[in-house]
């Protein structure tokens, strides 16, 4: 079997989908992104064309290796997205080539249902609680709240009482049974951090994401130190060379590498392993399509300290796959039922590649503070 063709479609609402052909007429599909530049995205993925086409797509970790080192340069969202939404679709393929789910080829499932949480926002502590009851309501366990921007680097007590005024809200409308996480997004500085988390611990929150950027770790060390609540985060991180600082100074309990950025779904397997070592666990970032979630759940599946799986909660319930799957993910009490179907077990409409195109000029939010200077998003 040789790869024959690579084929992109730029669909709505922000997502890009990825279909490798194969001479045997087996195809896969992955969801090669990165939000804001898909199209650059798409140049990259033309660049590994000329490697991939005639290549046996079985050979999956050999390819990745490939893409990955024969660029000399390493690393980086273009590039290692570019090849997790290739290694995705060799995952599909092989997956339907042996009529058996990804999962099964990575060790058998963990677990016969994965939970899910999912995003709850409101401009008020009333709506957001109100919004966090239906979401409880509908069956899930747990929801993720953010941190409204801009945030200063060191913000009013007012803004912090306004953020507390939310999460308490929330906590006194679903009970102590459901778990509140908190995206801080990496818009708010180490020091507000440390303060906002402060007052959120008697909320016993289920983890802080991003509580700084990234980009320097004994920052966020500090952050992991002074509090009790665990921190999350990986989003903004590339392959398990990204995530081996974070974790050797345990700056984070949870990882949340996305599969559409980090390097594919045995990548993600390998970053949930070294995480295993330090007793960490795996979160896989999700705010995009359904190609994406199908990934996730093959390595939620057969992950032993995956934790909880991120839902984005379109209301066209286009992420579940509404319109583009044949059958569409259901949520059931807050869990998705284990897939069934040979690789990543979905068959997508291929119409609604058609319908749903878009030029691919979606673009990242910018925001600003009230001096005109630049706000993190």
């Amino acid at each position: 079997m040789r790869i024959t063709k690579l084929e992109l479609f730029h669909v709505k609402p922000r997502w890009l989908f990825l279909k490798v052909h194969t001479d045997e007429g087996i195809t896969g599909y992955g969801e090669p992104i990165v939000e804001g530049r898909a199209k650059t995205v798409e140049a990259a993925i033309r660049e590994l064309e000329s490697y991939l086409i005639g290549q046996d797509p079985l050979r999956i970790e050999h390819h990745w290796q490939v893409m990955y080192r024969g660029t000399f340069y390493r690393g980086g969202p273009i590039l290692v997205s570019a090849i997790s939404g290739i290694e995705q679709a060799l995952w599909d393929i092989k997956g339907k080539y042996y009529n058996i789910p990804v999962y099964e080829m990575l060790g058998g499932a963990c677990r016969h249902k994965i939970r899910m949480y999912s995003h709850c926002s409101g401009d008020t502590p009333e709506e957001i609680a109100k919004n966090a009851v239906k979401k409880q309501q509908q069956g899930f366990t747990a929801i993720k709240i953010g941190i409204d921007p801009p945030v200063l680097n060191v913000d009013s007590l007012a803004f912090v009482e306004s953020q507390v005024a939310k999460l308490a809200a929330i906590r006194a409308a679903v009970g102590k049974e459901m778990d509140i996480a908190i995206d801080f997004h990496g818009r708010v500085s180490p020091a507000m951090s440390i303060r906002l988390a402060r007052e959120f611990e008697p909320y016993y929150p289920m983890f802080i994401e991003e509580p700084c950027l990234p980009e320097n770790v004994d920052t966020m060390v500090r952050v992991a130190q002074s509090t009790s609540i665990p921190i999350a985060s990986g989003e903004r991180l590339f392959t398990r060379w990204g995530f081996r600082e974070v974790l050797e100074k345990q700056a984070i309990a949870i990882v949340q590498p996305d599969l559409c950025h980090a390097g594919g779904i045995l990548e993600a397997k390998k970053i949930a392993a070294m995480a295993e070592v330090y007793y960490g666990s795996i979160a896989p970032h999700n705010p995009l399509g359904p190609i994406s979630l199908a990934s996730c759940l093959q390595l939620d599946a057969c992950t032993p300290n995956f934790l909880i799986q991120e839902h984005p909660s379109l209301h066209e319930k286009w992420d579940l796959g509404a319109g583009y799957l044949k059958k569409p993910f259901v949520i059931e009490d807050g869990y998705i039922k284990l897939p069934e179907g040979p690789g990543l077990g979905i068959e997508i409409v291929e119409e609604s590649l058609v319908e749903r195109a878009y030029p691919g000029d979606w673009d990242t939010p910018r925001l600003y503070h009230e001096d005109g200077s630049y706000a993190e998003w």
